[in-house]
């Protein structure tokens, strides 16, 4: 799907996300894709298994001060966000390295879906919390893929039709699968960046297996939206954010 500019951008970047439920069902033993559009078992059976190594106070507090403080100001990402994955970083490595997930992969998605939460005059919160929350167009086959409402209404505010939500852009179905609590205060919210970025994490790896190796890594990236503009926009701020800084260490 094309991705459009400026104040658009995030209202489409939801459909996206249709896609990687449609991948991880079509992957090798998965057999067709359910009617429901929604992530098969055994993919919410990893999802949940993965990046719980984030200790006591969830995953923003997890990577250094100084390296946040260091990387903000030279990539020109808000601390809050990148303080969210770096820490998903720091707790991939110690809980699945095999995936080799970076913090740049995380804030190269996040860049281009949201600007961090800075779209359209939104914020991340001291607490992590996107305010106002962002909410996409309805999903309804006029300018998105055609997806129906699998939630009730209850993460997009739509009885009828899904919505992407949050800084990192989930529509309910695939965030019923992949949803995280970030920030360990018992609610699984993707207008959260701690729990969105977390979400995303697992999503990656679960798609992309070891993201070290650039096919992989394409081809996870390519399943969280389907287009080559896309892929390149990622990887453009991904190279970016690497030039500008290293690995986050454990605070």
């Amino acid at each position: 799907m094309a991705r459009q500019k400026s104040t658009t951008g995030i209202m489409l970047a939801g459909g996206a996300l249709l896609t990687i439920v449609l991948t991880l069902s079509l992957l090798p033993g998965k057999g067709e894709a359910p009617p429901s559009r929604t992530a098969p078992t055994a993919d919410v059976q990893f999802a949940r298994a993965s990046g719980l190594e984030y200790g006591p106070s969830g995953v923003a507090g997890l990577a250094e001060d100084d390296w946040v403080a260091r990387t903000a100001e030279g990539t020109g990402i808000p601390e809050r966000a990148l303080r969210a994955y770096g820490g998903v970083d720091v707790a991939f490595a110690a809980d699945l390295p095999g995936c080799r997930l970076d913090w740049a992969t995380l804030a190269g998605i996040g860049y281009v879906e949201s600007r961090h939460g800075l779209l359209l005059g939104g914020q991340i919160n001291e607490d992590g919390q996107q305010t106002p929350p962002i909410v996409g167009i309805p999903l309804d086959g006029t300018r998105t893929a055609e997806v129906p409402d699998t939630d009730g209404g209850v993460l997009d505010g739509d009885t009828e039709w899904d919505r992407a939500v949050g800084p990192m852009q989930f529509i309910p179905s695939t965030w019923g699968g992949f949803g995280a609590d970030g920030n360990l205060d018992g609610i699984e919210d993707p207008q959260n960046i701690d729990d969105a970025a977390l979400a995303a994490a697992r999503l990656l790896c679960r798609v992309g297996g070891d993201l070290g190796e650039p096919d992989n890594w394409i081809a996870a990236v390519d399943s969280y939206n389907r287009s080559v503009e896309y892929n390149n926009e990622v990887a453009s701020a991904v190279d970016r954010y690497r030039t500008a800084a290293g690995r986050p260490e454990k605070g």
